[in-house]
């Protein structure tokens, strides 16, 4: 009794799980925009390549296991039997057949999607020099003059060319719908061009740990309409603090923070994090986590 009930539990857990699963958001595989779009594809081809050799596989196993069962008499066991050059080769040319197409297939997608590769759309690029903070991120627009804590905001449709650093620790930058993971890094500078192809809010987080606050070190990308973007950034720049060198190093002390808008920004501050002439964030080494509110994921 006590074993059926345990054995009903086990199915009861595994259903319950199974449940909670079916009903996340798969956004990996449901891209919205060409970066996205170019790395689902890289997983499908890959998995068809994979189950090339798998399906044989399980299929040969189930087929071996049936022809040679005991109570087969025209099954002929040779147990004396060593070698054979054709088994072998066709064992060996199967797995190197593989990897080269698998090596292919990354040669050529490593050049397609190249992050600082520029992707084409509608307009000039949208520049966005971003940094990862403990525990949130900072966008700030050059060209419009002004910043944003944990919220990405784009035009539809243009290319996004994101120009990223750390002022912290390393860290990792990642939107899935819109594809190409990348990481940041104190003192260095790293390229990112992305593009969503529709409006709609794309949920975005850190895939790298940094501490005590990382479940919470998320971020929206929001794609809008041109002139929903426009406003946006005039709204911006009618309210909010300015982001100086002293905001910013109250900014960086380690803490999530909830999405906030600066209506200036110094021209020199991104240079100068990269510099290392802003000094960098004090890290998230037994700093306290304080939660905010911050953007959830899908579900």
């Amino acid at each position: 009794m006590a074993s059926d009930l345990r054995r009903i539990g086990l199915w009861a857990a595994f259903g319950a799980a199974a449940l909670a699963l079916g009903g996340c958001y798969p956004a990996v595989l449901n891209p919205q925009g060409p970066v996205g779009a170019g790395e689902k594809l890289i997983l499908l081809d890959s998995l068809a390549i994979m189950l090339a050799i798998v399906v044989p596989v399980i299929v040969a196993t189930l087929g071996f296991a049936w022809w040679f069962r005991a109570s087969n008499t025209k099954a002929r066991y040779l147990p004396d039997w060593a070698f054979s050059g054709r088994i072998e080769l066709v064992v060996w040319s199967i797995p190197v057949l593989v990897i080269m197409f698998l090596g292919g297939l990354t040669w050529v997608s490593s050049h397609d999607l190249d992050p600082a590769q520029p992707v084409s759309g509608q307009g000039k690029p949208l520049e966005v020099e971003v940094v990862s903070l403990d525990w949130k991120w900072l966008f700030i627009y050059p060209d419009q003059g002004i910043a944003s804590v944990n919220e990405l905001v784009a035009p539809a449709g243009a290319p996004i060319h994101l120009t990223l650093t750390s002022g912290s620790v390393m860290n990792a930058f990642f939107v899935p719908q819109l594809g190409s993971m990348i990481y940041t890094m104190n003192g260095m500078v790293t390229q990112l061009y992305l593009r969503a192809d529709r409006p709609g809010a794309y949920y975005g987080l850190s895939t790298m740990y940094s501490g005590d606050g990382f479940a919470d070190m998320r971020f929206e990308t929001r794609a809008v309409t041109p002139a929903a973007f426009a406003a946006w950034a005039q709204g911006a720049k009618a309210a909010g603090p300015v982001l100086d060198a002293a905001a910013y190093s109250a900014l960086s002390r380690p803490g999530t923070a909830p999405p906030i808008t600066y209506r200036a920004v110094d021209p020199a501050l991104f240079a100068n994090i990269v510099s290392l002439k802003q000094a960098p964030g004090p890290g998230p080494a037994n700093a306290p986590h304080i939660p905010a509110a911050a953007p959830k994921a899908p579900s």
